[in-house]
């Protein structure tokens, strides 16, 4: 998840009390066919043509903002997305005290993640510090000049690894939160390069073992 990549560092400098995240997600963690039926809905609108109907998702994605991302399990009101952010955020950062609430959306963008976090810290952490611990950590790179239209979006991820952060702002309502907005390249730090990156931590680690011959 590349939403725990930047609040380790922030757990590591202040501890974490709380987040809130909405994360507004690319049609291609849905996979290939969800690729096809965002673009195919496009082009039918953008030509004013017969409009396709929602097959993969329940409805017309294009040009929309569809506030579900899998499935509502009977009697639950969260998403079993939701569910998995809540849950993996707390057992990765190996933290079950951590407060963890979750929306999901799903957005016409074809690659790219993107969320909006908001964090509650144990202790005080100002925005300036935040930048500094964030931009010294592996994997992030931070961009964060909005006054100069710098932020990072969906499109700047495409072809990165490093999870992009910026808009780092505090909470007017509560001393200790910060606002974050955090953007990832959900094909590669979401799936191929963190496998990749898993792989090379267990070898490093003498914990990789060569399958035998049969």
């Amino acid at each position: 998840m590349q939403t725990v990549v930047a609040l380790g560092p922030i757990l590591h400098r202040a501890g974490i009390e709380r987040v809130i995240m909405s994360s507004y997600q690319a049609v291609s963690g849905t996979g290939q066919r969800a690729i096809e039926e965002l673009h195919a809905q496009a082009e039918a609108v953008i030509d004013a043509k017969e409009l396709p109907a929602p097959n993969v998702y329940p409805h017309q994605i294009a040009f929309n903002v569809v506030p579900q991302v899998e499935t509502f399990k009977d009697g639950d009101d969260y998403t079993t997305e939701e569910r998995k952010c809540m849950r993996e955020t707390r057992k990765i950062l190996g933290s079950e005290d951590i407060g963890v609430s979750a929306t999901c959306a799903r957005v016409p963008v074809f690659t790219g993640h993107a969320v909006s976090a908001n964090v509650q810290t144990r202790e005080p952490l100002s925005p300036e510090d935040c930048r500094d611990v964030l931009a010294g950590a592996p994997g992030l790179t931070v961009i964060d000049d909005p006054a100069n239209g710098l932020y990072p979006t969906s499109l700047d991820a495409a072809g990165r690894d490093d999870i992009l952060v910026g808009r780092i702002r505090r909470d007017p309502s509560h001393e200790r939160c910060l606002n974050l907005w955090i953007v990832g390249n959900n094909l590669r730090k979401g799936a191929a390069t963190n496998a990749v990156q898993v792989a090379e931590l267990l070898h490093v680690r003498g914990l990789l073992r060569a399958a035998r011959a049969a």
